[in-house]
């Protein structure tokens, strides 16, 4: 990897008018690896102009020949998974498993996004009146942004670029800065499967960077991933500035495990889910709601894998959990746990008394595992983000579904029973966007969309799938009619069909 992270636009490499840099960190050792360029106003007014004036000749390009570009793109993207996989490893700290998981993930949506000469189909109307027809179509928006977070460098962005792509917009990635090296690959990646320069542009950077993009009016959409105050921020500047805005903000997932749930799949899941990617995910389970009298067996369960978690760099083999990405979060998620002890919360495992032998100056933190935890606690409002587990007991199913919906975010939550009624009423009465029935992270596959109700989501479009087609275009809908020889004069009155 390059010492220096650039920006990639219109095909190139530069450093850009900014002179500020920002420190990229090897979480594993908490050394700095290399640096990245912060993008100034004229950087993003460079990227949009590369942009704008690649648009006009991809636009019209043909979907079937957008598609084959993604077709290679996505070969190319399975060749170098392993490469991309060890430099989302390197910079975020997710084990390598992981980090292919990731990929993987995003791949699917390039997969789909594939399909698009069908997925663009309109709808056809024969004779809506005498000798009328009409039909619709959807077209590109033009230049549009994506603002994706740290804890997917690569999924989020292949969430929005295939789709905004394939339907024949050009993009600009703004990725996070602490871990911003993928973002190149992608770039790389899409330029040897054929796509024009300027299509995709990156910049880099920090606050800077993502006000020049919400301000821009050559920006038409922006795509977010990231914290619930960010996510407004950005749905509420950006729609200001008359763009077209999905902004996915922050969760509080939880799972309700019901007296009947399968205990030992139930704490696979919980493990998997709560500590999976040392809990930096948007979709991982940081609330375990155990209904009538299964608290006790749960949480006896849980407590010695917990304690077992086998926390290492993402590069060990046999590592479960990585590190946190930056100093300041791990400080950030210390302080949860010191907060969650001193509300009355009973702290069953303490995953601040981790320490590794070598990596001592690395952002490494255990899991953590709270019993007792009540609805009026901080470590039950807010979202830790990391490898905390709060267990919630609640005397019935109507007490737990209660709690899901009463809660501010709604993006996941999961039920584990065997009851079929039971479940069936959870997925139909609980306010959440994605739910699982005895499956912990119920991300959706990439033919169906991924989104959050509540503070969850800004916008009124979800991401991927036959949303993300919705989001990066505008519809036309066309009524015509042949002249055939026939006058019937001029009508004042609205038309009418029949």
């Amino acid at each position: 990897m390059q010492a220096t992270v650039q920006h990639s636009i219109a095909g190139q490499r530069v450093d850009g008018d900014g002179k500020r840099r920002g420190d990229v960190f090897n979480p594993a050792t908490g050394q700095v690896a290399r640096q990245v360029v912060f993008a100034t106003r004229s950087d993003v007014d460079h990227a949009v102009r590369a942009a704008a004036t690649a648009f006009p000749a991809w636009a019209e390009a043909t979907p079937l020949s957008r598609a084959r570009v993604l077709f290679r793109f996505r070969d190319l993207l399975e060749r170098h998974a392993g490469e991309l996989a060890s430099i989302l490893t390197a910079e975020h700290g997710k084990v390598l498993s992981d980090a292919a998981g990731e990929i993987k993930r995003g791949i699917e949506v390039v997969e789909f996004a594939c399909g698009i000469p069908d997925l663009l189909k309109g709808e056809y109307t024969d004779q809506v009146g005498r000798g009328v027809d009409s039909f619709s179509l959807r077209q590109p928006l033009g230049v549009v942004a994506g603002i994706t977070p740290f804890n997917f460098p690569a999924m989020v962005p292949l969430w929005m670029l295939p789709m905004a792509l394939a339907t024949g917009n050009c993009f600009i990635l703004k990725p996070s800065e602490r871990d911003p090296s993928a973002s190149l690959v992608l770039a790389d990646l899409l330029a040897e499967a054929g796509l024009p320069g300027g299509v995709f542009n990156v910049v880099q950077g920090d606050k800077e960077a993502v006000d020049a993009i919400l301000a821009h009016p050559g920006i038409a959409a922006v795509s977010f991933v990231g914290s619930t105050p960010i996510a407004e921020y950005i749905y509420r500047t950006g729609t200001a500035h008359g763009k077209r805005v999905q902004a996915l903000g922050g969760a509080k997932n939880h799972m309700v495990v019901m007296p009947d749930a399968d205990l030992d799949q139930t704490t696979d899941a919980l493990m998997g889910a709560g500590y999976g990617s040392a809990g930096e995910r948007c979709m991982a389970i940081s609330v375990a709601v155990a209904v009538g009298g299964v608290g006790d067996a749960l949480i006896e369960r849980l407590a010695p894998r917990v304690r077992a978690l086998k926390v290492a760099p993402g590069t060990d083999a046999e590592a479960e959990m990585g590190p946190l990405v930056t100093r300041q979060h791990l400080d950030k998620v210390r302080g949860y746990i010191e907060r969650g002890l001193s509300e009355g919360a009973k702290l069953v495992v303490d995953g601040r008394e981790l320490k590794l032998q070598g990596y001592e100056d690395g952002f490494f933190i255990g899991g953590s595992l709270f019993d007792r935890v009540t609805p009026a606690m901080t470590i039950y409002k807010d979202e830790i983000f990391g490898p905390v587990l709060a267990v919630v007991r609640v005397p019935t199913f109507n007490d737990a579904l209660k709690l899901v919906n009463d809660h501010e975010f709604g993006n996941g939550t999961a039920i584990f029973t065997r009851d079929g009624d039971t479940a069936r009423a959870f997925v139909h009465e609980v306010q959440a966007g994605m739910v699982g029935v005895n499956v912990p992270i119920p991300v959706p596959m990439a033919f169906h969309s991924f989104g959050g109700w509540k503070r969850s989501l800004f916008g009124d479009h979800a991401m991927h799938g036959r949303e993300g087609v919705r989001f990066y275009t505008k519809l036309k809908t066309v009524t015509s009619r042949w002249p055939t020889g026939i006058r019937a004069g001029a009508e004042y009155v609205m038309p009418t069909h029949g």
